[in-house]
């Protein structure tokens, strides 16, 4: 059993601040202990996509900044360039998005190196002799630093279910051919006889894996399974194929978050940001309305756990109405199978659990 820190966003005046609450939890659950004096510290967060506002304040990612920086290490804050087209599929780009999202070095008082280099072509090979990998492909900088702490924004996804430190792990420190091995099974659906001929899946897709002519069709040779055409659509003409891709795809993404932190033994902790618990993931260009109330802060050394105590927190708050929640609004119900009653969102952390990445089983420590 791991423990979990957490602690909730109930303020009673100025001492008990958001930013307090977050060196509070930095230092009860004692992350300095992965930390030595010289490390070169990748602190991993999602900077958010140009037009999506629901990423981590970067006014809190500060707070930990400063505090890692107490032990005389050298932070530096780090994502890995995206398989599809966006404001985010090189570093030039990646970088100028983060800025304009706060990133500057003024704010958050560390630099930004995209861990996978300009194009996304630095990494290392990492074995793990694995179900469906026997060696996966992590992004350079964040396989050469020597400590990480991992900073998650949890929230639904449209195609995992949700997304928190595993899949932080998983598509964050892969680089662009780490991502498309992980994508690889998700072959989209198409449904011609709702294609309206507009184009958006078209313009969207960054590998010309689609055409459309009277019609949509999509060339399952070049298509990665990013899953960005199915989003640009909305008449329903593209659709994921739930039935056979997703456990998969899920098993591939803790796979790789095993490799991840494989050479870092000891020396990785994670911080989940239970808040704006959107619909969608930060790589949509637009934030829709959170499912839930915000909810708190959770830390632990256990990425496995820690999703999972995350999931239990959310499912304990009642649904918002105003969402894009169809179902499951009550206090102790799944709220994330209220969002895509397909996936069994939990398969990545069981998956995760079998293969030495963790335990489903914690002690919540409430601060």
């Amino acid at each position: 059993m791991s423990n979990v820190y957490f602690t909730n966003f109930v303020s009673k005046g100025h001492n008990d601040s958001i930013y307090n609450k977050i060196n509070k939890i930095y230092s009860v659950c004692c992350i300095d202990k992965i930390l030595q004096e010289g490390d070169i510290t990748a602190v991993k967060i999602h900077f958010g996509e140009k037009g999506n506002t629901a990423y981590i304040n970067p006014t809190y990612v500060k707070q930990i900044i400063d505090k890692v920086s107490e032990k005389s290490v050298y932070p530096f804050l780090t994502d890995t360039n995206t398989l599809y087209s966006g404001e985010r599929n090189n570093s030039v780009k990646h970088i100028r998005t983060a800025i304009e999202n706060g990133f500057a070095y003024s704010v958050v008082n560390a630099p930004i190196i995209i861990a996978d280099g300009i194009n996304g072509k630095n990494y290392a090979e990492e074995t793990v002799e694995l179900k469906h990998f026997k060696k996966v492909k992590i992004a350079g900088e964040i396989y050469n630093s020597n400590s990480m702490v991992v900073l998650s924004h949890f929230k639904g996804h449209e195609i995992a279910g949700f997304g928190g430190a595993i899949k932080n792990l998983a598509m964050g420190c892969a680089p662009q051919i780490g991502k498309k091995e992980q994508h690889s099974t998700l072959k989209p659906l198409t449904k011609p006889s709702r294609c309206t001929g507009c184009r958006q899946c078209e313009k969207v897709c960054n590998h010309n894996a689609i055409s459309v002519k009277e019609k949509v069709k999509i060339d399952k040779d070049k298509c990665t399974g990013c899953g960005e055409c199915i989003l640009a659509c909305k008449n329903g003409a593209i659709k994921m194929n739930w039935k056979t891709d997703i456990d998969e795809f899920l098993e591939r993404m803790a796979e790789y978050a095993y490799g991840a932190v494989k050479n870092k033994k000891g020396k990785v902790a994670y911080i989940n940001f239970i808040m704006n618990v959107t619909p969608l993931c930060d790589c949509c260009s637009w934030s829709g309305i959170p499912i839930v109330n915000d909810v708190g802060i959770a830390a632990s050394f256990d990425p496995v756990a820690l999703d999972q105590a995350s999931y239990d927190l959310v499912n304990k708050q009642q649904g918002n109405k105003m969402s894009d929640l169809e179902s499951n609004y009550e206090p102790g119900e799944d709220k994330f199978k209220g969002l895509n009653s397909e996936i069994n969102a939990q398969h990545i952390m069981e998956y995760s659990e079998k293969i030495g990445l963790g335990t489903r089983k914690y002690n919540l420590i409430i601060i």
